[in-house]
């Protein structure tokens, strides 16, 4: 069976800059991944996209911006790592989120697939959510059908959970046969920004800000009564759904570790809702470097939990590993979203394709 060779690229819900990351793949269970790199944003435009969408901006000045950077980066990254740019069957290009609207029918993510064809002069895929919105599913998450091929690349006892935590939480529970998926709740977002907006710093390094604190069980359970947490099946969520608002009058310390114990209620929460009872889970995503959250993690959900790294994968890389293997599947017509991961009626392929200039 032919084997592909492509290149992903993701700005996640963090906003936090470009990863990037290079796989061989059948475009089913069998994938290789090679080297991996991920470059901040400038403070200049992360500041920009983290106000997105807004009134009386050049929307389009930033997508070319944003587009030309990514360019940049693939072929800094190929340069870097001995990879013919020309060699690529394809470059998956997943852009920047700045809207998520399921329930409105909406997804935006910017990024200009042509533009960056041209500019490589290898095939481009990307608006890779659009489609399954159009047939009825929430747009995310999209990762699933990665985590089942890496899952039996690995050689994993089934069933697992493979919990990404990013901006956004998310599970993915294979058992069999069967590929069950959804947005949990909050990730790091809402952590990143309230130690932001005290601190002035990125994130809770180390977990060390939120593991100084006490958590707030009152304000938890106000979080908690987010609606959104009664809605069973497939669901998926804007980075910006939830408000700290709750833990406002908190301290800095004990306003972290209450949001860090909301982004883990709400990952248990859902894990009472999985079809099957994983044997165990995988972390995966930025949230996989809190200790804080893992310590948190194991606690409330009773079961083993690994980090990416104990089973030799990178948990930084996965997401963009994912949508160079997406681009490959894309092309081939094979399907990227199902009933159990976003809800759409039935798998459904996506992506727009974009040859380089004749």
């Amino acid at each position: 069976m032919r084997r592909y060779r492509s290149v992903g690229l993701i700005s996640g819900t963090s906003m936090d800059g470009i990863d990037i990351a290079y796989i061989e793949t059948d475009a089913e269970s069998s994938v290789s991944v090679g080297p991996f790199a991920s470059d901040p944003y400038p403070d200049t435009l992360r500041s920009v996209l983290l106000k997105l969408p807004a009134e009386g901006v050049d929307i389009a000045a930033i997508e070319r911006e944003l587009t030309d950077l990514h360019i940049d980066r693939v072929r800094e990254f190929c340069r870097g790592n001995g990879l013919d740019p020309q060699s690529l069957d394809c470059i998956g290009f997943h852009g920047q989120t700045i809207l998520h609207e399921p329930q409105r029918g909406r997804t935006w993510q910017l990024g200009d697939g042509a533009r960056m064809a041209a500019a490589l002069g290898r095939t481009v895929v990307n608006r890779f959510r659009d489609n399954d919105m159009r047939h009825g599913g929430q747009g995310a998450p999209f990762v699933p059908a990665y985590h089942r091929a890496i899952v039996r690349t690995s050689g994993l006892s089934e069933p697992v959970a493979v919990l990404n935590i990013g901006g956004v939480s998310n599970v993915t529970l294979l058992a069999a046969d069967e590929l069950h998926a959804c947005d949990c709740g909050p990730g790091n977002a809402l952590l990143d920004d309230w130690v932001s907006a005290r601190l002035g710093i990125p994130y809770d390094d180390g977990g060390r800000i939120s593991a100084a604190g006490q958590v707030d069980r009152d304000e938890l359970a106000k979080l908690m009564r987010h609606p959104y947490f009664a809605t069973p099946g497939a669901k998926s969520l804007d980075r910006n759904a939830f408000s700290p608002e709750p833990v406002r009058h908190l301290s800095t310390e004990d306003g972290a570790a209450t949001l860090a114990a909301f982004t883990v209620a709400a990952i248990a929460s859902e894990a009472k809702r999985l079809p099957a009872e994983p044997r165990e889970w995988i972390v995966v995503g930025g949230g996989r470097r809190n200790p804080t959250l893992v310590s948190m993690l194991r606690e409330a959900l009773g079961k083993p939990v690994r980090i990416a790294e104990d089973l030799g994968w990178n948990g930084d890389a996965i997401e963009a590993e994912a949508f160079a293997y997406l681009a490959v599947r894309s092309l081939q017509g094979l399907p990227l979203s199902y009933p159990g991961t976003t809800g759409v009626a039935h798998p459904v392929t996506g992506g727009d394709h974009w040859p380089p200039p004749a």
